[in-house]
C-alpha cells in the first residue's frame, strides 16, 4: 500500500510541476487573412463609411460573390470583412431610432447625439462640435481629404466640415466647404452650387485656392504640386452623383481611383485623415435595388484595397476603420415567397441600375406616346432577364408568374401617366414609394425571386458593424454607441 501511495504522490508532484510550465507556453495566434501591426498613435487614418450599410448589405455582397452551388455553399471574401477587429455600433440619434445620415455622421465625426437633419450642431442646434477632421487639421497640421460617390455637400461628407441646423442648407454647406481649408475633395458635384444671384460655390472654391478638375485625364495627372483640389467625377448621374458602379464605363473614374489619387496627394510626413463615403449604397437601398447596392458595395471594397495597400507599406502608422452610418431599406436575405431558398445568381441578369433603366424607359415614353406594355417587356428581357408567362428563359425562375405579370402591367399603366394623374394613395406608396412604378416593381420581382426582401424605402434602426485594421484597431472591437467612434479616434491620434 505504501508503494502505491508513494507512486500516486510522485505522479501528482510531476503533474503540478508540468502544468504551470504549460500554462506559460505562448499559444499560437489565431490565423487571420489580414495581419496587423499595432502601434500607440496612428498618423494616417482612413474612415470608410458605407451609407445605409449594415450586416445584410455586406452579407448580400458576400453571397453574390461566393459559391452558390447547392451542397457546396460559401461566402465570397471582401477585404474589410477579413479585418482582425470587428465591433457593433448603435445608430439611434437624439430624436429617432430610425435616424438619418446628418445626425449619425455627426455622431461619428464629432462624438455627440443630435436631431435628425442637423449637421455638426448639438441638440440645442447652437453648440458647435469641432469634427475629428477639423481637429487634426488644426492641432496636428494633418492634411485632410473628403471623398464621396454622392454630392460633396450631402449630409455625410458635410458632417466632417460643416455646422448647420438643416442638412438642406446646401449653399451654406458649400461655403463652409470652401472655408474648411481641407486639401482634397473628390467624387460627386456640389448640390445647388448657386443660390439666386449669389456667387457659385465653384467660383468661391477657385478664389480660396482650390483647383477644380472634372476630366479623367486632368484628375489622374494631378500631383502634390497641385495644392488644394476638388476632383469632380467626369460623368454625373442622378442629382450630381457619380454613376452607380454597374453603370460605369471605361471612361468613368471609380471610387478606388479617387481614393488612390487622394493618397498620392495627401501623403506627407505629418499625417493625414481621409473620410471616404460610398453614398449610393444608401440610394440603391432606398430604391430597393439589390443589384445596384451590391455592385456599389463591391466598388467600396475595392477602394478599401487602396487604403490597405498604403497601410501595409506603413504598418505601424496607419489605421483603417470601416462602418456604416445606419441601415437603409430593411433589407433581408430571405423572402416569404421563396421560403428557405435563395438564388442570387438571378441578380446577375440585371445589367443596369434602376436610375439608368428609368432613363431608358422615359426616353422611350417621350419618343413614342403609343409605347406598349409588350414593347416595355422587350426592355425588361434585355436589362433584367425577366420574360412573360409562357416564354422560355435561360433560368425558369426568370419567367414571370401570372401574379408578377399582373403587378408589372399595373405598374406600367401608372408609370405612363404624368405624376399628377397617378392614384397616389396608401397602397400606391407601399407598392412604389416615391420611385418609378415600373422600375421599382421590376427590382422587387427580381429581388424576391433571388430571395431578398425589403421592409422600407427609408432608414431603419438596425445596428451596424465596425471593422478595423492597423494601429490601434483593437479598440474598435466590442459593442458600443456610434459616438464612441469619434472618441476612440480622438484618443488614438492624441487630440487634446
Amino acid at each position: 500500500m505504501k508503494k502505491h501511495v508513494i507512486a500516486v504522490l510522485v505522479l501528482l508532484f510531476a503533474l503540478l510541476t508540468v502544468l504551470p510550465a504549460q500554462a506559460n507556453v505562448e499559444q499560437p495566434a489565431m490565423s487571420s487573412p489580414v495581419s496587423q501591426t499595432q502601434a500607440a498613435e496612428p498618423k494616417y487614418v482612413f474612415m470608410f463609411i458605407g451609407d445605409g450599410m449594415s450586416h445584410v448589405q455586406i452579407n448580400a455582397a458576400q453571397v453574390l460573390k461566393g459559391n452558390k452551388e447547392k451542397g457546396n455553399l460559401s461566402l465570397g471574401e471582401l477585404t474589410f470583412t477579413q479585418f482582425p477587429a470587428v465591433g457593433l455600433q448603435t445608430t439611434y440619434d437624439a430624436t429617432s431610432f430610425c435616424p438619418d445620415s446628418a445626425s449619425t455622421a455627426t455622431s461619428l465625426s464629432s462624438g455627440f447625439k443630435t436631431h435628425s437633419g442637423v449637421i455638426g450642431l448639438g441638440i440645442d442646434k447652437q453648440q458647435v462640435g469641432i469634427t475629428i477632421a477639423e481637429q487634426v487639421k488644426q492641432q496636428k497640421d494633418w492634411k485632410v481629404g473628403i471623398v464621396s460617390t454622392v454630392t460633396l455637400n450631402h449630409a455625410t461628407p458635410a458632417a466632417y466640415y460643416a455646422h448647420v441646423p438643416s442638412r438642406n442648407s446646401y449653399y451654406d454647406i458649400g461655403l463652409q466647404m470652401a472655408d474648411s481649408g481641407f486639401d482634397y475633395f473628390a467624387g460627386g458635384a456640389i448640390s445647388k452650387a448657386e443660390d439666386g444671384g449669389k456667387k457659385s460655390i465653384y467660383t468661391i472654391l477657385g478664389e480660396k485656392g482650390y483647383l477644380v478638375a472634372d476630366s479623367a485625364q486632368e484628375i489622374l495627372s494631378l500631383n502634390a504640386a497641385a495644392g488644394k483640389v476638388y476632383a469632380q467625377s467626369p460623368r454625373l448621374q442622378d442629382s450630381g452623383s457619380m454613376p452607380y458602379a454597374m453603370d460605369m464605363d471605361a471612361d468613368d473614374l471609380s471610387l478606388a481611383q479617387l481614393v488612390g489619387k487622394g493618397i498620392e496627394l495627401l501623403d506627407n510626413e505629418n499625417g493625414f485623415f481621409m473620410m471616404v463615403e460610398s453614398g449610393k449604397i444608401d440610394w440603391a437601398c432606398h430604391a430597393n435595388d439589390a443589384a445596384a447596392e451590391i455592385n456599389d458595395l463591391l466598388a467600396f471594397d475595392a477602394a478599401i484595397d487602396e487604403a490597405l495597400a498604403f497601410a501595409q507599406a506603413h504598418p505601424q502608422e496607419t489605421l483603417i476603420v470601416v462602418t456604416g452610418d445606419h441601415e437603409t431599406g430593411g433589407m433581408t436575405i430571405g423572402y416569404a415567397g421563396t421560403g428557405y431558398n435563395t438564388a442570387f445568381d438571378i441578380l446577375e441578369n440585371q445589367k443596369l441600375s434602376y436610375v439608368a433603366f428609368d432613363e431608358k424607359f422615359n426616353a422611350r415614353l417621350k419618343a413614342d406616346s403609343l409605347f406598349s406594355f409588350s414593347e416595355a417587356l422587350d426592355l425588361v428581357a434585355a436589362d433584367f432577364g425577366l420574360v412573360a408567362p409562357g416564354k422560355t428563359a435561360s433560368n425558369k425562375a426568370l419567367v414571370l408568374s401570372d401574379l408578377e405579370y399582373a403587378k408589372l402591367e399595373q405598374a406600367f399603366t401608372q408609370a405612363k401617366l404624368p405624376s399628377s394623374q397617378r392614384t397616389v394613395d396608401d397602397q400606391y406608396k407601399l407598392l412604389y414609394g416615391g420611385y418609378n412604378p415600373f422600375s421599382i416593381t421590376l427590382t422587387h420581382i427580381l429581388n424576391n425571386k433571388a430571395g431578398i426582401g425589403w421592409t422600407s424605402y427609408a432608414h431603419t434602426g438596425t445596428p451596424v458593424s465596425v471593422y478595423a485594421y492597423g494601429s490601434g484597431s483593437e479598440r474598435f472591437s466590442g459593442s458600443y454607441d456610434n459616438t464612441e467612434i469619434y472618441h476612440k479616434l480622438a484618443t488614438l491620434v492624441g487630440l487634446v
